[in-house]
């Protein structure tokens, strides 16, 4: 009963979404080329806030579990486990403080209204995954820059979406190199329980009713001495708090 429900549905959320998209796109340029850095920043927050309420229309909830309050003018590397697609629009809000950027895929950079032209401009260092040794110092680079500004990014380490509750294990060496070069931030591990619902049945129809949790563990300090033991403590911390 539930999927046949979600059909509707289903149509009603891809209307209002690729209008969302398009509608941003053209936001987006004018923000950014028009008026300045601060007002393409919150037209993206915007956007995904309305990305939100899209998955609203499904039934979809999300719940936000912080036990701390993000400091001003403090690096984060944020981590988290990926389940779907859609672990971005409410990363991106919840975190919206921390503005983070992203380590993505470089087919995201094209193709796609409304963020790839945000990838593309700054917001995400865009990897090649055929060519980790590249990747690797891509991303060694692009954490250099935000550590000059105090910036933070959040990293997917296991590479792809488990698209279940099943995590991947993590590839952490992408992690790695931003520690190298961003010595002074903290790093915060994120479990993200439930996303994977919102693309149980495929893309089509869209699943309805779920309940997706972040929750933000508690931040540490980059290691300087027993990196892999550290990272593994924070797998091991992420996935813990996966539902089964």
């Amino acid at each position: 009963m539930a999927k046949l429900i979600s059909y509707p549905l289903s149509v009603l959320y891809y209307l209002l979404f690729g209008f969302t998209l398009i509608f941003f796109d053209g936001i987006q340029r004018i923000c950014y080329f028009v008026i300045g850095f601060k007002a393409h920043r919150a037209s993206i927050i915007i956007l995904n806030l309305l990305l939100l309420r899209c998955l609203n229309i499904l039934g979809n909830r999300f719940v936000f579990e912080c036990p701390f309050t993000l400091e001003k003018n403090q690096s984060y590397i944020f981590v988290a486990n990926h389940q779907s697609t859609y672990d971005i629009p409410p990363l991106i809000w919840y975190l919206r403080k921390a503005y983070p950027k992203f380590v993505g895929k470089k087919e995201l950079g094209k193709g796609i209204p409304s963020i790839s032209f945000n990838l593309r401009n700054g917001s995400a260092v865009l990897i090649d995954r055929k060519n980790p040794k590249q990747a690797l110092h891509d991303i060694k680079a692009f954490g250099e820059k935000l550590a000059e500004t105090n910036g933070s990014i959040v990293i997917f380490p296991e590479g792809t979406r488990s698209n279940s509750a099943k995590p991947r294990a993590f590839r952490l060496g992408g992690l790695k190199q931003l520690i190298d070069a961003m010595p002074e931030a903290k790093l915060v591990g994120i479990t993200i329980n439930n996303s994977w619902k919102l693309s149980r049945y495929g893309y089509f129809p869209m699943g309805a009713g779920a309940k997706i949790k972040l929750k933000m563990h508690t931040p540490v300090d980059c290691p300087r001495d027993n990196v892999m033991e550290t990272l593994q403590q924070l797998e091991k911390t992420i996935t813990a708090d996966i539902n089964s």
